[in-house]
């Protein structure tokens, strides 16, 4: 059989193989990390840790659909989330039945980690991801495997007419006992560590790729859910999608190496796999140490009295240092009206009254109106800030 025939092909799919050895050390050492991790955020409060959760899902929710080249409002997003793990925060933006589909998928599959996966669940999930029953223009079948009708479902780049075929997926005809294969395996008690079987479901879903569309995130949700039975926990503070996103480049390479080849050994997919998320969690380490910061910047402005203007852009700024989309710059009077859709007029007193209750500081640089100001108590926000 010639190299780069897809795997799917192989007569020993799906029965993928690895070198244990080679990855003993590699997942020993993620262990360890995922018990660091989980081990700091027990050591604080319940009211943080639930911040933390929600900071974490949300990036996961963003990022995954951000892979797909698809950017949703990262303020919607938080609202959905807070709203769905009960953490209510006062005058958060309300998000739009498709934001608030992708993170019903999300979130179904690390707080119900433990039921079972089947067709149903998985026909829900894409539905949710497509409540318009549209991909972009094209109207597409959801709530059912793919049918083939416009052709065999391929992974490909590059302009019209020079497109470049990265992968192709099994014939449709075949996904019925593909599918009930992957969910029986999924479904059963792990014959190896669930943290490789996250890193092997991801691969086995994708390249199945049983939806017209939205396989890749659905696939992501899968693997969550199985990180999340490792844990045993509904409680996500890492994401992987995220650090997918950094590295997106390199994954796409790693998978369709996978996908291609002679034998079903997929151990370099594992080894790329595990180190992802080993630097997802460390990731995670410091975006815990932003999200707890940004906790004690609210406590010490218990007793100022904020206006509604002023409540919203420092929320917005302090949103800002979360590594999500991130507050471009500093401050200055005229994005602060744009914010608050006010005049600068307006924003002008209203960022005086901060200076003078010692909330803003100005920054170095122009004087008058484009002064920047800083927050005054958040060192460790403006380091963790990427646009300063």
């Amino acid at each position: 059989m010639e190299y780069g025939t897809y795997i799917h092909e192989l007569p020993d799919w799906p029965a993928c193989r690895s070198h244990g050895e080679t990855l003993a050390n590699q997942l020993a050492e993620v262990r360890h990390r995922q018990g660091l991790l989980l081990g700091r955020i027990e050591a604080v409060g319940f009211n943080l840790q639930h911040v933390a959760q929600c900071s974490a899902v949300a990036g996961d929710v963003i990022m995954s659909s951000a892979i797909e080249g698809e950017r949703l409002d990262a303020a919607q997003v938080r609202s959905s989330v807070a709203r769905r793990l009960r953490f209510d925060v006062a005058g958060m933006k309300p998000a739009d039945r498709h934001v608030d589909g992708v993170v019903e998928m999300m979130l179904d599959a690390t707080q119900h980690y433990d039921a079972p996966l089947t067709a149903a669940r998985l026909y829900n999930w894409e539905a949710a991801l497509f409540p318009t029953g549209r991909s972009l223009l094209v109207k597409i079948r959801t709530g059912a495997w793919r049918d083939d009708a416009s052709g065999p479902m391929q992974v490909v780049s590059g302009p019209h007419g020079r497109e470049r075929v990265h992968f192709e997926a099994p014939a449709a005809r075949r996904l019925k006992a593909e599918m009930a294969a992957f969910l029986r395996w999924f479904n059963a008690r792990p014959a190896t560590d669930p943290v490789l079987k996250a890193a092997l479901a991801h691969l086995w879903f994708v390249t199945v790729h049983p939806f017209a569309d939205g396989n890749g995130r659905v696939a992501r949700a899968i693997a969550d859910m199985a990180l999340a039975r490792s844990e045993g926990s509904p409680r996500r503070f890492y994401s992987m999608s995220t650090q997918i996103r950094a590295e997106r480049e390199a994954y796409y390479r790693i998978l369709e190496r996978a996908q291609r080849g002679r034998t079903m050994d997929v151990t370099p997919w594992l080894e790329w796999f595990l180190a992802c998320l080993g630097r997802a969690i460390d990731a995670a380490q410091v975006q815990l140490a932003v999200v707890l910061a940004k906790a004690r910047m609210w406590e010490s402005l218990a007793h100022v009295n904020l206006n509604a203007r002023q409540r919203l852009v420092v929320n917005q700024l302090l949103d800002g240092f979360e590594l999500l989309d991130g507050f471009e710059g500093n401050l200055n009077t005229s994005k602060w009206a744009k914010l608050a859709k006010t005049s600068t007029d307006k924003a002008l007193r209203d960022i005086q009254q901060l200076v003078e209750q010692g909330v803003l500081v100005r920054a170095m640089g122009a004087g008058g109106r484009s002064t920047n100001y800083l927050l005054a108590k958040a060192p460790e926000l403006h380091r963790g800030n990427r646009s300063n």
